[in-house]
């Protein structure tokens, strides 16, 4: 008999999926029923992708997949966070309360709690008018969410405008223990200091106190000792990770994109700690000048690597220079489309983690003792960087050029400055031993993972 049926609701993307999905197992694992609902455009990706394992089976049996409207057209673009921030706030309440009641006309036990996405608060709402309790859960880091939160305040500081323009170019600290950065790195910000997702973004960002104010408890994917000037500020926020999947069993996160199977066989053949792993997740667009310096920076730095491009990841590059590259560079990197991460970044063979610094990637980077080389692209992923450079000092980053590239000299520096680094290496392994602490026995997250079950339980 199952403690209770729980209705899982991550924003739709895939950095904010994989997360919802580790705690969903986890969920399961402590006796509860959960169902995950997507989008229909996500749901759709996320069962082609779990086809090689066995479709939907693959997550076990607690796990039910859903999944409703996300109000935008079938050619929308999906990755404008405008739009996609937009259609969610306004159309997905009025959806999931429908999936609400077609689950109890099925006979589904009724739902006892949300565990929702603080971006998808706007559903909140519905979810206390059905009298479904409600629990956040936050998929980046409790900095960002810290910084979120203080943006009405921001505001009137007049820091920044009410549409999330920067009106002060200076370097902004939260509180002692949190990175500083410049104003133009705002959470919200893209890589050129404008905001992303103009104009609903900001403005659900505004919201997010009344809002997250429904919610009994907020969680988030973080551990005591990463955050340690957060967690002195709000307290109230419960870190209870890193989160992960299953390492033996490899329990699917949804990915979006079915993974490549060569990844693993290809690292066992690699000697320890001499692979560059290369991923910037699943939004970061290159221009093929940036994507043909990086590949020749990667051939220039003459160790083995391991590189994720995905289908989108660059339009208008040269097919036969990338054919003659893929040539030239056989014998020692290997290009796939999707990999398991968790897996690659757990692996003897992986030396250092060139990386957009999106938060599930700097979680299983340091959960693995894995330095650094920075690469971010947008949004939080500044203020990852400045955590890995500045705070635990377990990695460098890259420097564009005044043209805004990085260069294939400027990579092939930063990976032999990181691999060379004494220091990155044992502050890597220091907060490795830490973030697996917090999750065994009577560690924070381990502690606060209980407390949350107990309050789902009630």
């Amino acid at each position: 008999m199952a403690k209770g049926h729980i209705l899982v609701l991550p924003f739709p993307a895939q950095g904010h999926v994989t997360p919802f999905m580790e705690l969903s197992h986890r969920l399961v694992d402590h006796g509860f029923e959960v169902t995950f609902v997507n989008t229909e455009a996500h749901h759709s990706l996320v069962l082609s992708a779990l086809q090689p394992a066995g479709g939907a089976a693959a997550l076990g049996d607690g796990i039910h997949l859903a999944s409703i409207p996300d109000g935008l057209d079938n050619d929308d673009d999906r990755k404008d966070l405008s739009k996609v921030t937009d259609a969610c706030s306004r159309h997905m309440p009025g959806h999931l309360e429908r999936l609400v009641a077609e689950m109890e006309a099925a006979g589904r036990p009724k739902v006892r709690w949300l565990v929702g996405d603080v971006v998808m608060s706007p559903c909140f709402e519905v979810a206390r008018k059905l009298g479904i309790r409600v629990a956040a859960f936050w998929a980046a880091s409790a900095a960002c969410l810290a910084i979120m939160l203080n943006a009405p305040k921001l505001v009137e500081e007049g820091l920044v405008n009410d549409k999330g323009w920067v009106e002060r170019d200076e370097t902004f600290q939260l509180a002692p223990g949190i990175p500083a950065f410049p104003t133009s790195r705002m959470p919200w910000m893209d890589g050129t200091g404008t905001p992303v997702g103009q104009p609903a973004m900001f403005e659900l960002i505004t919201r997010f106190m009344k809002l997250s104010s429904l919610a009994e408890v907020v969680v988030c994917n973080s551990f005591d000792e990463a955050e340690v000037g957060t967690f002195k500020l709000y307290p109230d926020i419960l870190p209870i990770g890193p989160l992960f999947a299953d390492r033996e069993l490899q329990k699917p996160v949804g990915h979006f994109l079915p993974e490549d199977e060569r990844c693993v066989k290809w690292l066992d053949a690699q000697p320890d700690r001499s692979v560059v792993y290369v991923a910037f997740g699943s939004m970061a667009i290159f221009d093929p000048r940036q994507f043909e310096e990086l590949a020749e920076g990667l051939e220039l730095a003459g160790r083995p690597f391991l590189w994720v491009v995905r289908p989108d990841f660059t339009a208008g590059l040269s097919k036969a220079w990338l054919a003659e590259f893929r040539q030239r560079v056989a014998g020692t990197g290997i290009i796939v489309s999707w990999c398991s991460q968790q897996q690659v970044l757990a692996h003897r063979a992986v030396a250092c983690f060139v990386s957009h610094c999106g938060w599930n990637s700097t979680m299983e980077g340091v959960r693995n003792g894995v330095p650094f080389l920075c690469w971010p692209y947008f949004c939080d992923q500044f203020l990852d960087q400045a955590y890995i450079t500045n705070v635990w000092r377990t990695g460098m980053a890259v420097s564009p050029n005044a043209d805004g590239i990085v260069t294939k000299e400027e990579l092939r520096s930063k990976v032999e400055q990181v691999l060379g680094d004494g220091e990155i290496k044992d502050r890597a392994r220091i907060f490795m031993d830490a973030s697996r602490r917090c999750i065994r026995g009577s560690g924070s997250s381990c502690e606060n993972f209980g407390k949350f079950v107990n309050l789902l339980s009630d």
